[in-house]
This record gives structure tokens, C-alpha cells and sequence, in this order.
């Protein structure tokens, strides 16, 4: 297990306090990490119907997973093997059978047919089809929105995942300069992401990689306008400027970091437009205090775009935490202005700043830890923009 039983009693015990404040008496939750979050069982087996089920009182959740998924899921929980409830093959795409089908059986044997049901309606994976089975067939049960209940648990780190994060953050670290070794004129943009895909998989000596929830990102030239780009198997060009995007991960935690790297002589507006980012980012990284909001991290990022007449609308940083596909947010706090959230220590977010501009970008970001007495950065990578000549 990558957690002590007590841990997991921990968790258990923060929802439950939290599904009392709601109402909620019976919480079904199928994101991929809150399930992970609360068991322990981390399988490549989201594309299909799973989840944990909490009830308010209860010693432990059941965890419920496909027949095939059974074995995976008593190596890798805590759980009493009662507690593991599958549901079988028939259920797989063979619409209009669901595994929701079982689900529902499994609810009213227990007799919560009639409870307040939490659930979460915008999570990844809990689909349309989901929902309609439970409310078709729980007629009698309040279905409600969690409002992403275990997410907000999860913001305020142990001890134990702030290392499992610190440990990312070195693999991240590796992989950041693979990058800047690998990106050369006439290098295709594919063969330069298998270099750092390699070096985030191979880790250390001390302990390796995983698969990050993210692939590595990699807008190149005039794709440095534009967000989320992948690699292509296209010739790196001399002159052009490219964002590399990452994560390590160690036991499914993961601390990303951005980068720019200019091949050849940059532009000066290039220049200008770097300093400025990194002047915001460090103007936001000094308001990551415990007792402030996420708004006035935010705020001091904007006060110095304004005063470069920078103009940028999208968020600028976002928890982070356990992370699967397909992405490494907590769906949680966001930096951004108006976010009233208050930090507090242990609460980690990654502070991005992707700044578009027409036909051309720069980008840098960091995985920030607050502490008791301020915050510290999880890696350690130089943030200017690297020019190779």
C-alpha cells in the first residue's frame, strides 16, 4: 500500500464530517483519483464504470469495479475483501445494460435506496448514462451534487504526499533538462518527447516514474499562441521558440513545471515578454502566504501584467495533486481574480503562466507548496528563457 491504514481512516473520517455538513448520507464518487484518494486501487480500468462508494457511518467504503478489475483491486486497496463488490461482464457495452445497473441492486440490497445521494456530476468519467441509471432506478433516493466534496478534502496535503510530491518534482526536474538537451534544429518535435517521456518513466536510482495524467506538451513556433499542443513528427527550426509542458509522477502524485526555450537568437519582444511573466509569477509566488485567498495571489500576477499592458484571461494556476487522465487538477481552487478560497499549509496548487500573443507565446510555470510560515516551490529549474545557440 502507498499509505498506512491510519491514513486511509483519516480520509474516510474528513469525508464523512464533510457529507454531514452537506446532507449527504450515501456518497458514490467514480473520479478516477478520489478513488484512489479513498482506497488505494490504482488500475488502468477508469474507461470503464467504477467507483467508491462512502455511506456516512460506515468503517470503510466499498469499493465497486468490474469482475476482471477483482484481483487488482485486493492487491492494491486496504479494503476487507467484503468490501470489494464486482459486477460482471454483461454489463460491458452491452447497452442498454450498465454497470450502474448493479449498482443500483447493490444500493437497494444494503436498503439506501431511499438516502441522500451524493454525487459527482461533473467529474470525468461519471457519465450521462450514469446518472439516468441511478435516477431511474433510486426513484426514491434525493440525488445531489457533491460540489466535488472529496476534491476539497484532498487539498490540504499529509506529510506523506507532500514528499510523494517532492519526489515528482525531481523526476521533473530530470525530465525539464532532457528537454533542453534533446530540442535542436532539425530534431523531430517526437523523437525529443521520447527522450523526456524516458527520462520521466526512469526516474532515479533511488525510486522511477509513472505515467503522468498529461502527456508531455510541446507547442512549437506559432503553436506557442495556442494551448495543450502535443508533439508532431516536424523538424524543431532554428529561430522558433517552444513550450515544453510536464509532470513527474511517483505513486500517482505529480508536480508540473513550464518552460521556454528559444533555438537561436531571440526576438527581443520574446525577451521582454519572459521577464514580465517572470516577474508576474514571482509577484504571485510572494502572495502564496497561508491566511491570503487564491484572489490575492491572482491579484498581485495582474498587477504586473497591467503594468507591462499585458493582457491575459484565462486562469493562471490551479491545486494539484493526485492526478489521472485526463489532467492533474484537483478541480479545486483556482488562481484567479475572485477566488475567495483561503490557503492554507499543505495546500498545493501549480501557478502557470501562459501568455499568448497573436501568433507567438511564452510560457513558465511552477508546483508551489504553502508552508506554515510562507511557501517553496517543489522544483528547482531555472525559469528564464533558455536560449540555445
Amino acid at each position: 500500500m502507498d499509505f498506512t491504514i491510519q491514513e486511509y481512516k483519516n480520509r474516510l473520517h474528513k469525508v464523512q464530517q464533510s457529507m454531514q455538513k452537506k446532507g449527504i448520507e450515501l456518497l458514490i464518487s467514480q473520479d478516477t483519483a478520489n478513488i484512489y484518494y479513498l482506497t488505494g486501487y490504482d488500475a488502468w480500468s477508469f474507461y470503464y464504470s467504477q467507483c467508491v462508494i462512502i455511506h456516512v457511518n460506515a468503517d470503510e467504503p466499498i469499493c465497486y469495479v468490474r469482475a476482471q478489475d477483482a484481483g487488482g483491486a485486493l492487491i492494491k486497496t486496504y479494503l476487507k475483501k467484503e468490501n470489494i463488490v464486482i459486477y460482471p461482464e454483461k454489463y460491458i457495452h452491452t447497452w442498454p445494460n450498465h454497470p450502474y445497473d448493479g449498482l443500483v441492486e447493490l444500493i437497494k440490497t444494503k436498503k439506501w435506496d431511499k438516502l441522500n445521494i451524493g454525487l459527482e456530476m461533473d467529474s470525468h468519467y461519471f457519465t450521462a448514462f450514469c446518472y439516468e441509471k441511478l435516477r431511474q432506478g433510486l426513484p426514491n433516493a434525493n440525488l445531489k451534487d457533491s460540489e466535488r466534496l472529496v476534491n476539497w478534502v484532498r487539498c490540504i496535503k499529509s506529510e506523506t504526499e507532500i514528499t510523494y510530491m517532492k519526489n515528482a518534482a525531481v523526476i521533473s526536474e530530470k525530465a525539464m533538462k532532457t528537454a533542453m538537451e534533446v530540442i535542436n534544429p532539425g530534431v523531430r518535435q517526437c523523437d525529443a518527447v521520447a527522450e523526456i517521456q524516458s527520462a520521466l518513466f526512469k526516474g532515479t536510482k533511488e525510486y522511477g516514474g509513472e505515467y503522468a495524467s498529461i502527456t508531455t506538451l510541446l507547442p512549437t513556433g506559432k503553436g506557442t499562441s495556442a494551448s495543450h499542443l502535443t508533439a508532431s513528427d516536424v523538424e524543431f527550426v532554428s529561430g522558433e521558440a517552444t513550450i515544453v509542458e510536464l509532470s513527474g509522477t511517483y505513486k500517482r502524485y505529480h508536480a508540473p513545471m513550464a518552460r521556454t526555450v528559444n533555438l537561436g537568437k531571440p526576438e527581443k519582444k520574446k525577451i521582454d515578454a519572459m521577464k514580465a511573466t517572470n516577474e508576474a509569477l514571482d509577484a504571485g509566488i510572494s502572495k502564496s502566504l497561508p491566511g491570503n485567498t487564491a484572489n490575492d495571489v491572482a491579484q498581485a500576477f495582474w498587477k504586473i501584467l497591467e503594468k507591462y499592458n499585458i493582457k491575459k484571461e484565462s486562469r493562471t494556476g490551479y491545486s494539484i495533486g493526485i492526478g489521472y487522465p485526463p489532467d492533474w487538477g484537483e478541480h479545486t481552487l483556482n488562481i484567479y481574480k475572485g477566488d475567495m478560497t483561503v490557503l492554507e499549509p499543505n495546500v498545493c496548487f501549480h501557478m502557470i503562466a501562459v501568455m499568448q500573443f497573436g501568433d507567438w507565446g511564452v510560457e513558465a510555470s511552477e508546483a508551489i507548496r504553502v508552508t506554515e510560515n510562507g511557501s517553496e516551490l517543489f522544483c528547482n529549474f531555472p525559469k528564464e528563457l533558455h536560449i540555445k545557440s
